[in-house]
């Protein structure tokens, strides 16, 4: 199979570069490899003025699609799935290999990373950033799974799993070198670990090391994210998502 039918396939949503095996995310390195290839094949063209590789130009779109892209600057490039129901606002950028389920919305200046995995009616409110992850090719990247709300320019990078349900606040920062603190089950999530179903996380700040006496008399300190509570009907209702918005 070569990298011209996967990427096509990755387009129709019927192959994708993670999937969940065994209760975990995991990347499929066959797909992402045949990405890398389509690199490597791709010569530098010109067009509407932008320069890329020929094998990797953006996707056109028409109605009969069900996509709605709003007119301004946003870029889709060959080889991501977007599905029926999903909008996006403009200025925004989806990397290839990226996967964006039904009834998500994709708010202005977001970026969803090469090979992002994102759920159905997710929101990705203004400036958040998705990382994406082509290479080393069997590191797994940024998933977000249904029914997510991720604030405005909140940012996870380095194949952190948002669990379903899941709110991030507005300016919360995951990746794997922030720790996050769940003061609900008063417990600091493992390395690795996903952000739990439900759970609401805030930015939040710890001291430096008590032993580190230059950083304590300054009162510096390092940043964290603190997971204060899980979703209940008040949250819900404050989130809840407009069906017209997505007809």
């Amino acid at each position: 199979m070569n990298f011209e039918s996967i990427l096509n396939q990755l387009e129709e949503g019927t192959v994708r570069s993670a999937n969940f095996i065994d209760g975990k995310w995991q990347a499929n390195t066959e797909i992402k490899s045949q990405i890398l290839e389509a690199f490597k094949a791709g010569k530098l063209v010109e067009e509407n003025g932008f320069v890329d590789k020929h094998t990797l130009m953006p996707q056109k779109f028409t109605v009969d699609r069900g996509i709605r892209i709003v007119p301004g600057g946003t870029s889709v490039r060959r080889g991501s799935y977007i599905a029926k129901g999903v909008i996006i606002m403009p200025p925004s950028y989806i990397n290839v290999g990226a996967y964006i389920d039904e009834g998500t919305m994709v708010d202005s200046h977001v970026l969803v990373g090469s090979c992002a995995q994102i759920g159905k009616r997710v929101h990705l409110s203004t400036a958040v950033q998705i990382g994406g992850v082509l290479e080393p090719i069997g590191a797994s990247p940024v998933v977000i799974e249904d029914d997510c709300f991720i604030g405005a320019s909140a940012v996870i990078v380095e194949g952190i799993v948002v669990k379903s349900r899941a709110v991030i606040a507005p300016g919360v920062i995951l990746s794997k070198g922030i720790p996050v603190y769940d003061i609900v089950n008063k417990r600091m999530l493992e390395k690795g670990e996903p952000i739990p179903s439900g759970a609401v996380v805030v930015p939040g700040n710890r001291p430096v090391r008590a032993d580190n006496e230059y950083a304590t008399n300054l009162g510096l300190t390092l940043q964290c994210a603190i997971i204060v509570k899980y979703r209940d009907d008040k949250s819900d209702t404050s989130l809840v998502l407009e069906d017209f918005l997505r007809s």
